[in-house]
């Protein structure tokens, strides 16, 4: 057939077909030789051709969707951080006993023995409120003495300020040892165990760091020991669920009676 004798739309088909044809070999040589270029060659050119299919997708606006993978691990790193200004070491002062006199000693050594102190362990705590006021253990914090309390931020005094039935005492941090040092943290953001689901995990930051599953009681049972006592117990968010206690009746106090004991006149918060 002559293609004189083509009409119109028999001539378009032809040219598409063509152009079809001239694609297709294009390609197979393109990849061809790409295949035999050296790196230098091929680098450029894929680079090329990266940067025009990015600004087709941007000009087109075409929806994409993207799998974020969150690993538990990464979920307890933020919990940690997001609580880690709030939670404090706390120290006392004590009667050192290694200098105390012996039965028969001499009596003025004994008046000048007497008088000296060392600094010791008193578990750990966390802030509570925008006072300062910190939450410790009460079997390490019963009454008033000679406390310190430590962060990130320094070392300051602290001030006793009571106990609670429950077997928590809260301190009011004071005055700095090192006038360089200037008080800060962040009051954490406090949760509810009510709304936590069974088979849940649940963190304890103390002098280390524990978890356990939630089996849905909220008596929750916490291996706790004098250097993790006042351990801050919370969710995977962060959010503070109570305190971790080294007593022989409870290892768990709510953050919702811990908040009732320091504000009793505001309204009842959930256990």
């Amino acid at each position: 057939m002559d293609v004189k004798e083509l009409n119109k739309s028999q001539l378009i088909l032809l040219a598409i077909l063509i152009s079809f044809i001239t694609s297709i070999a294009t390609g197979i040589v393109t990849v061809t030789l790409l295949q035999q270029a050296p790196d230098s060659v091929r680098e450029p050119i894929n680079r090329v051709v990266k940067q025009t299919i990015e600004k087709i997708v941007q000009i087109e606006g075409k929806p994409t969707t993207q799998t974020v993978v969150i690993k538990e691990e990464d979920l307890v790193v933020d919990a940690i951080a997001k609580n880690e200004s709030a939670i404090f070491t706390i120290t006392k002062e004590v009667p050192d006993e290694s200098v105390l006199p012996t039965e028969g000693g001499d009596t003025t050594t004994t008046n000048t023995s007497a008088t000296k102190t060392i600094e010791v362990s008193a578990g750990r705590g966390f802030v509570v409120s925008s006072e300062g006021i910190i939450v410790v253990d009460a079997s390490l914090v019963p009454d008033k003495g000679v406390y310190y309390v430590k962060n990130n931020s320094g070392k300051f005094k602290a001030e006793f300020v009571s106990t609670n039935k429950n077997g928590f005492s809260f301190l009011k941090t004071g005055a700095p040892l090192d006038e360089k040092n200037k008080l800060a943290y962040t009051l954490p953001v406090f949760g509810d165990l009510s709304k936590m689901k069974a088979g849940q995990k649940i963190l304890v930051i103390g002098s280390t760091i524990s978890s356990f599953i939630f089996e849905g009681s909220k008596d929750l049972k916490i291996n706790v020991t004098k250097s993790t006592a006042g351990g801050l117990v919370s969710d995977l968010d962060g959010n503070v669920l109570g305190i971790s206690l080294n007593s022989d009746t409870t290892s768990f106090v709510s953050i919702g009676d811990i908040i009732n004991a320091l504000n009793p006149k505001t309204e009842t918060l959930k256990p």
